[in-house]
């Protein structure tokens, strides 16, 4: 059994990771919305960055040697791998995309950090009845503190926003927050310690692939041919987002997967991809800064992260 010290080390790597993932996901919600105001299609936005990813995660994952134990855990439960990884990568990109369409990537970035709450959730239902663990009533308490601050930045866009714009743009980003932590997870329970984090993600990726090439019918319906700055744009999210944040964030996850409260901690460090976000979007599109109601609940977010951080 490893030692206190052992488990707080691994958890403090795991945390750095985690934040370090988040600069790295913050990309995906700023070019997004490049893309979005640029009127490139959101099918092609979130199709292009899954093809891109394909080509790189594979020659990582065959240069470590590992593309044989791969395919045999992909083919000895297949419709797991295509169902768990159209959800956790196919559902979860797709409505962060359309919502990129209707609002700031910071609001996007934040309305999605309702995945730290549903990742505490899911985690527990997905335990077999007899092991199930009861998730920590701290680590609630500090995810709702940032809750709370995504519903007060919410509220504050609310105000200079209309109601289906709102919807349109919140809504769906929240449906990909449940999606991409239960696909996460189930996937982690299927590959069990047989599999690492760079097979796990060429898994996903290429089990979801069917599912992006059905939205890549529609963009070509709806748009044609992705535009030139969308190829080199969403190649940009695809290592920086798809390769670099992933592969860290679920090392991350990995190293913790049996330490429900640290694991909870991980997700909550995605809460920084906010302050990454609204510093990327002023940079590149000149956005106004936030309201005094929008800081503070980005101020809200942080505080609920930092509070994750430090439990033991």
């Amino acid at each position: 059994m490893p030692s206190q010290f052992t488990i707080k080390k691994n958890k403090n790597t795991a945390l750095f990771l985690g934040i370090l993932a988040s600069l790295f996901f913050a990309s995906t919600f700023v070019l997004n919305r490049v893309m979005a105001i640029s009127g490139g299609s959101w099918q092609w936005t979130a199709a292009l960055r899954f093809i891109w990813m394909l080509p790189f995660l594979f020659m990582i994952v065959w240069i470590r040697g590992n593309i044989g134990p791969l395919f045999q855990a992909i083919s000895a439960n297949l419709f797991q791998w295509l169902l768990w990884s159209t959800i956790g990568f196919g559902l979860f990109y797709a409505t962060l995309t359309f919502g990129a369409s209707f609002g700031p990537s910071w609001l996007v970035d934040s309305t999605f950090e309702f995945t730290i709450i549903a990742g505490m959730f899911i985690g527990p239902l997905l335990e077999k009845k007899a092991s199930r663990k009861r998730f920590s009533k701290t680590s609630l308490l500090f995810s709702v503190i940032i809750f709370l601050g995504i519903a007060l930045m919410q509220v504050s866009e609310a105000r200079s926003t209309s109601l289906e714009s709102m919807l349109l743009g919140s809504v769906p980003v929240l449906i990909g927050a449940i999606a991409y932590p239960l696909g996460n997870r189930k996937m982690m329970q299927i590959a069990g310690n047989s599999l690492d984090a760079f097979q796990r993600t060429l898994g996903m990726t290429l089990c979801s692939m069917p599912f992006w090439i059905i939205i890549s019918i529609f963009g070509y319906m709806e748009q044609g041919l992705p535009m030139e700055s969308q190829l080199v744009q969403t190649l940009m999210v695809a290592i920086c987002s798809g390769v670099i944040a992933t592969l860290l964030f679920f090392t991350a996850t990995d190293m913790v997967r049996t330490n429900p409260k640290a694991l909870a901690a991980i997700e909550a460090t995605q809460a920084m991809e906010v302050i990454f976000a609204l510093v990327g979007e002023i940079i590149l599109l000149q956005l106004a800064l936030p309201n005094a109601y929008s800081c503070a609940g980005i101020m809200l977010v942080i505080i609920g992260m930092i509070l994750h951080s430090r439990t033991n």
